[in-house]
């Protein structure tokens, strides 16, 4: 006990430190732990209404605020990590502020999004009530290699799992996880109607004949049912939660929701109210990057996050096919992953026509040299990303613009578009 009160104590004063120099989203938490290694168990045992894991390749920090707006919106506490630090310790980091000095989280509900490889570390310690499967893609090849890894690593997440899973019944590498675990399973898929959207989303594995899901929605299923590109409906087998419009757009948000809403009517039983659903979706904003839009001197900026064939892939054809000035900038930090090959599994067709107004990043001539090969002409090259924001913002005044970016340079960019903007810091709530 008095360790426990040392190590929240410690990691109290160390993030407010932290945050007094604006870094260190990680380090309040690994001092936390230092001094008391059990400290996440201690701070997660009295949470009885369900521990929930979400992780997957793609995804998983807009479904996580997806889910949380969600039962929040039925009345539940939720704790979560919304700053996207999806490593255990930034998890800790964001607990420590809600911590009393007992170290017992006071809080009806947990939400996580976890890397893959850290969901191991955490379920070593606390074991999830639920866990949401989303996906599996190459990502970050210099840490999880084979994909076949990272299908393991999140069938182990399940399997971890002591109440329930929820998983994507259209991804056929997270099907055959789900279909190992011995708690009740929950599917989320899109509808038949929509079925040829699936290879722009899905990695496929020749060595197994996986092709559309050919499941029947049972009791709790559900399926996206698409009216245009901004309405949709989720339809389970007794009752339909729609239109739901969201603030993000694009098919990817659309089964992110899809996959928050199955887990939620799992969470909360007959306590699940598909009109509060509606609302609640509506409201939630674009996560940092992914498809937010930033007002820069009265003309739509719009940052899109991509890490991976699959995600940029579905990024191109969600933002791509509109003729805006286009900047992408690619980082090949920690974070973003070394090896950065997977660019060359990606089509970049749909940028032909108005071409490419700036590469940067640490990877920019790279990037520049891949969009050659697809005959997208590239305007300029500028590696240092504020040099080239400050370009890009410059050459296209009055017209929208798009700048596709990795994990590390939407970060950068976005807080340089925050001091000069005044928009929210990152994982604070954006201004109403």
């Amino acid at each position: 006990m008095l360790r426990t009160a040392a190590a929240v104590v410690a990691g109290k004063t160390v993030r407010a430190l932290a945050r007094r120099r604006g870094g260190g989203s990680a380090f309040p938490g690994l001092v936390a732990e230092r001094i008391d290694p059990g400290i996440l168990r201690h701070a997660l045992a009295e949470v009885r209404g369900g521990i929930v894991v979400v992780s997957g390749t793609n995804g998983k920090t807009t479904t996580t605020k997806m889910l949380v707006a969600l039962l929040r919106a039925h009345g539940r506490t939720v704790f979560t990590n919304p700053t996207g630090s999806n490593f255990t310790r930034g998890v800790l980091s964001e607990m420590l502020p809600q911590l009393p000095v007992s170290g017992r989280l006071r809080s009806d509900m947990a939400v996580v999004e976890l890397d893959e490889a850290h969901a191991m570390r955490f379920i070593a310690e606390v074991p999830p009530t639920h866990s949401l499967l989303l996906n599996v893609a190459r990502d970050q090849l210099d840490r999880f290699a084979e994909i076949d890894h990272t299908a393991d690593l999140l069938a182990r997440l399940g399997k971890a799992s002591t109440e329930g899973v929820v998983a994507n019944c259209d991804d056929p590498f997270i099907a055959r996880a789900a279909d190992a675990v011995d708690v009740p399973v929950r599917w989320f898929g899109l509808d038949a109607s929509i079925a040829d959207r699936l290879p722009e989303l899905t990695e496929h594995d020749a060595r197994f004949d996986d092709g559309p899901s050919e499941r029947h929605p049972g009791p709790g299923d559900a399926r996206l049912r698409p009216h245009d590109e901004r309405a949709f409906d989720i339809v389970f087998d007794d009752l339909v939660v729609g239109p739901v419009t969201l603030q993000q757009r694009g098919l990817a948000a659309m089964i992110n929701a899809t996959a928050a809403t199955t887990t939620a009517r799992m969470l909360l039983g007959d306590a699940f109210d598909p009109a509060t659903c509606v609302d609640a979706l509506a409201k939630v904003r674009p996560p940092f990057g992914r498809g937010e839009v930033v007002m820069v001197d009265g003309q739509p900026l719009e940052l899109v996050l991509v890490k991976n064939p699959a995600g940029f892939g579905v990024a191109l054809s969600t933002y791509g096919s509109t003729p805006v000035a286009t900047m992408v900038a690619i980082n090949d930090n920690d974070a973003d992953g070394r090896d950065v090959s997977w660019l060359y599994d990606v089509s970049f067709a749909s940028l032909r026509e108005r071409g490419v107004a700036l590469t940067s990043g640490v990877r920019a001539y790279d990037m520049a040299l891949r969009l050659h090969y697809d005959d997208v002409h590239t305007d300029r090259v500028v590696p240092d990303l504020d040099e080239a924001l400050d370009a890009f913002v410059a050459a296209h005044p009055d017209e929208p613009k798009r700048i596709f970016c990795t994990y590390t340079a939407m970060m950068a960019l976005r807080r340089t578009l925050a001091a000069r903007h005044g928009l929210a810091h990152f994982g604070e709530d954006a201004p109403a």
